[in-house]
């Protein structure tokens, strides 16, 4: 078995990070590195604390919607977007498998998002938008955990910095103004502050690999609706095969925690069943293997609230933010990003930590009908029946197939023309924001 590519080592701070910043943001994936990026290209003193040393790997399918696209685009990353670059490559569409059906749905045309989608794996990828940060002046320093909140005053009112402590034993504080939780989905931050997960919030598993494959130059990104258990019965989640340009597949699946088998089931055994089932098709067996088989929760429909919580902000799967319908997180967390560097910009001028409630309402505003609606599309997964009239009756209708697209990937126009557009809007404005 051969070990992922390795790529060059991300740029860090040296030393031990400073006593003191504008801005503190725990955690260096997408969502942290893009608030990074962000609030240093407006001239903002930030420090970027990261656990682990690039290149680093987290468990995901590595496939970017045109939502995250767009996002590459808007910092300025064309290369990468359009897959000009190592590591890069970019689809045009889902290949749906499902029951006797098997179609392709091109990315849609639309005003608001790019028309294409990309792949990269998750050590490319979170490198890339940490050395933007560290490019636009942000001070990196990797190996750094950190271990709660520094608090202004002892009824523990206001946070005001960080506390940490480095591979040799090392501690310290940066103390800060404002705080960027983006530390994931077990963030430590939230923890430290006494901020549980909502039980009321969908879950999922994913659990994926590595597969060398001559398929890896597919155009198309594919996913299973039809997973099934080892006696036959249907479960309440998808499997996925997405190409990328190092001549690999990663494939996985996910699972809904509304699924019958959701805490017993061995996840590992069911990849490789799973995956070996496919192989005559996509050459996925043992021995194209290419790394360990790994495993992650995944944190739904804002699952950590309200999203700024005294002087910190919750960034990506620090709150809960992956989409409900498809198990996507990355342009949640990178949207968020933008809009936590807007709101602390403004808050640090006027100096009113009542101004970074902003950054709750707003998001709110933006997706919290949207995660309703995903909240029960979950529960609807959750029967078996449903499941099988929607792949047996629902996937052979192509127009009823590129709507389901539309909503899963949450890609309409925000001054539609399509009629697709104006029903999917008007549902998530509809619906009440939980």
């Amino acid at each position: 078995m051969t070990s992922a590519p390795v790529v060059a080592t991300t740029a860090s701070a040296t030393g031990r990070p400073p006593s003191r910043a504008d801005v503190v943001v725990v955690g260096a994936g997408p969502g942290g590195a893009a608030v990074a990026a962000r609030l240093a290209a407006m001239g903002r003193d930030v420090v970027l604390l990261e656990k682990d040393h690039f290149p680093r790997d987290k468990v995901c399918g590595d496939g970017l919607t045109p939502r995250v696209v767009q996002e590459l685009l808007d910092l300025g990353l064309e290369d990468e977007a359009h897959g000009r670059v190592d590591g890069w490559a970019t689809q045009q569409g889902l290949r749906i498998h499902g029951g006797h059906t098997v179609m392709e749905l091109p990315w849609p045309e639309l005003e608001d998002w790019p028309s294409w989608g990309a792949t990269a794996t998750r050590r490319v990828f979170d490198q890339r938008i940490a050395d933007l940060a560290v490019e636009r002046g942000a001070s990196l320093h990797q190996g750094i955990t950190v271990t709660g909140p520094v608090w202004r005053d002892q009824a523990r009112t206001r946070v005001a910095g960080v506390t940490w402590r480095d591979a040799e034993g090392a501690t310290g504080a940066v103390h800060a103004p404002v705080v960027v939780a983006a530390d994931g989905a077990g963030s430590r931050t939230a923890k430290a502050m006494g901020i549980t997960r909502r039980t009321d919030r969908p879950m999922a598993v994913a659990v994926r690999t590595y597969y060398r494959s001559s398929r890896s130059n597919d155009p198309w990104i594919s996913s299973f609706l039809d997973l099934r258990d080892d006696v036959g019965d249907l479960l309440s989640g998808y499997g996925w095969i997405f190409p990328l340009d190092d001549g690999t597949l990663n494939v996985g699946l996910g699972l809904l925690d509304t699924s019958k088998d959701f805490r017993g089931v061995n996840y590992r055994e069911m990849l490789t069943r799973w995956a070996s089932g496919l192989a005559d098709e996509w050459e996925t067996t043992e021995d194209t293997r290419t790394d360990r088989i790994g495993s992650g929760p995944i944190p739904m429909g804002f699952n950590r609230t309200p999203l700024h919580q005294r002087g910190v902000l919750l960034v990506g799967d620090a709150g809960g933010m992956v989409n409900p319908f498809n198990g996507e997180g990355i342009s949640y967390a990178m949207e968020a990003a933008a809009l936590a560097a807007e709101v602390t910009d403004h808050a640090l001028t006027t100096r009113r930590t009542a101004d970074l409630d902003a950054y709750d309402a707003e998001l709110r505003r933006r997706w919290g009908g949207y995660y309703t609606l995903g909240k029960a599309f979950t529960e609807l997964m959750g029967h078996p029946a449903v499941l099988h009239v929607c792949i047996t009756y629902g996937m052979p209708i192509r127009p009823l197939m590129e709507f389901v697209l539309k909503t899963m990937a949450h890609l309409t126009d925000r001054r539609p023309a399509d009629t697709k557009d104006v029903i999917i809007n008007t549902l998530q404005r509809l619906a009440p924001a939980a």
